[in-house]
């Protein structure tokens, strides 16, 4: 990989992380159009994933301290609530991350499963928004019980779940957990924010594990690429982090399912 291909991959993840799009699938899209190699690592795509991550704590930053403050009085609370239904979310994830991952790194190579995987994140975005008409998150309110935060612990699984599924390239993480929620009840703009906080500890825990495992020093990809990769999707992230979170909040999906349905069937006809 070349410096500025680095920098061209970081901007493209950067920029789709925030959308219910898949950036995984767009970084397998545009290694196609670059001509870059598969890795046999993933190490580039945690590294870049770490970027945008780090920019996620930055605009959520007083949420994340709120949280924190509320764990450390050491009694059930809001935030104590909240922060053992993100760590339930986590645990599908953690399950494929220690058991298939080798499956998951061999996924990256065939740009056909990402055409199939858009094609799942459009019905499932298209169902979100039927879904969202229909219950309108009336099936959590906060007078349902174990429903505090406008999220109950079954609805933090499932969409879990959703997260784990989503590591399969083009299926789009945020898309996949955003539609799971609303399909399930919750309401959007609760659902917004638990999905780009759900994905925080299981991204951040796999960058330090290649870290300390050895992974970056033996990587295929070189550290300029890295470096540049890194930075680019990090400011990129800033950039697009508050206006994508607003925008898939208030717009439909439906709209994401209709992009990600053309690009799919753009793949199937050209690559």
């Amino acid at each position: 990989m070349e410096w500025y291909e680095g920098i061209i991959l970081g901007l493209v993840q950067g920029l789709t992380e925030f959308l219910p799009v898949s950036s995984s699938g767009h970084l397998v899209i545009f290694k196609e159009l670059l001509g870059v190699e598969a890795s046999e690592d993933l190490v580039f795509e945690v590294t870049v994933h770490a970027a945008t991550v780090l920019s996620t704590l930055i605009v959520f930053r007083k949420p994340v301290l709120d949280l924190l403050k509320g764990l450390f009085k050491f009694k059930y609370n809001d935030q104590t609530d909240y922060i053992l239904k993100l760590c339930v979310s986590m645990i599908p994830v953690f399950i494929v991350g220690m058991f298939f991952k080798d499956f998951v790194e061999g996924l990256f190579g065939s740009l056909t499963g990402v055409g199939v995987a858009l094609l799942v994140t459009a019905v499932l975005l298209f169902l979100s928004d039927m879904a969202a008409r229909i219950f309108g998150g009336r099936t959590c309110s906060p007078q349902t019980t174990g429903c505090r935060n406008g999220i109950s612990y079954w609805q933090a699984l499932v969409v879990g779940i959703g997260q784990a599924f989503a590591v399969a390239p083009g299926l789009s993480r945020s898309g996949t957990t955003i539609a799971t929620g609303l399909i399930c009840g919750v309401k959007r703009e609760v659902m917004a924010q638990f999905s780009f906080l759900m994905v925080l500890v299981p991204i951040l825990g796999e960058c330090f594990l290649d870290l300390v495992g050895g992974e970056m020093a033996s990587s295929t990809v070189g550290v300029l690429p890295l470096a540049l990769g890194f930075v680019s999707a990090f400011l990129s992230g800033l950039f697009a982090c508050k206006a994508m979170i607003a925008l898939v909040k208030k717009a439909r999906l439906g709209w994401f399912a209709l992009y990600c349905a053309v690009v799919a069937l753009l793949i199937f006809i050209f690559m």
